[in-house]
């Protein structure tokens, strides 16, 4: 049986290695709007966080520089970076899993629901989610907490039991907006987060055998 009795997942870092998409997306974006294109290393940062923050944060853009560049952006991506996207080997069984124990499950990630979904779709495991949860359309909610109060919320709103929950994710926003709602995390290494990120979280696995055997019971791990 499962330890928990609802689970959260991040989507990038976490289920699929997204960040060629994102920063070939990111780098046309630059391109298009007439700045210098960062090193394909500055480019990892972006992988995770909220994008609108990252151009805030990153790239020094106030507001409406954010907006122009949100709009290229999503326009290349839908068309094209969503897709350049590649599972990680060993989670989807388990996400499948999960779902086959009845397991209330969400994802919880600060990219948008839209191209979350096409992603989940492309890999043939959104069907096995009770909720898609992401960032709105117009970023208001797009900060990790935010998310996954949401994702919360509609898991309770199919009656789910929330009672001992847990997310999974592989950046301290991660951990941070899981904890602003007393939820632990299970840090995943196989990620794009830093070794300083999984401070707070409960535990770090660096396999996708090691984080089942945090999921489940060792005779169903075993199964």
């Amino acid at each position: 049986m499962s330890r928990y009795s609802a689970i959260l997942f991040d989507l990038d870092g976490t289920i699929a290695d997204s960040a060629p998409g994102i920063t070939a997306t990111l780098a046309y974006t630059f391109e298009k709007l007439g700045v210098p294109i960062p090193p394909p290393a500055e480019l990892l940062k972006w992988v995770g966080p909220p994008i609108m923050d990252s151009f805030r944060d990153l790239a020094g853009f106030d507001r409406e520089e954010s907006e122009r560049a949100l709009d290229i952006y999503r326009e290349r991506y839908l068309d094209q970076g969503a897709y350049d996207a590649t599972a990680y080997a060993g989670v989807g069984p388990i996400i499948r899993r999960i779902s086959e124990a009845g397991v209330p499950m969400s994802l919880a990630t600060s990219k948008p629901e839209k191209p979350a979904t096409l992603i989940l779709e492309h890999f043939g495991l959104a069907r096995f989610f009770d909720e898609i949860t992401g960032a709105s359309e117009d970023e208001v909610r797009s900060a990790k907490a935010d998310v996954i109060e949401e994702a919360l919320r509609r898991l309770r709103a199919r009656g789910a039991d929330l009672s001992n929950t847990i997310m999974i994710g592989d950046r301290s926003h991660d951990v941070h907006g899981a904890a602003a709602h007393g939820i632990p995390t299970i840090f995943v290494r196989w990620g794009y987060g830093s070794p300083a990120e999984e401070v707070g979280s409960i535990v770090a696995v660096d396999t996708p055998e090691q984080l089942e055997e945090q999921l489940f019971d060792a005779e169903e791990s075993a199964a």
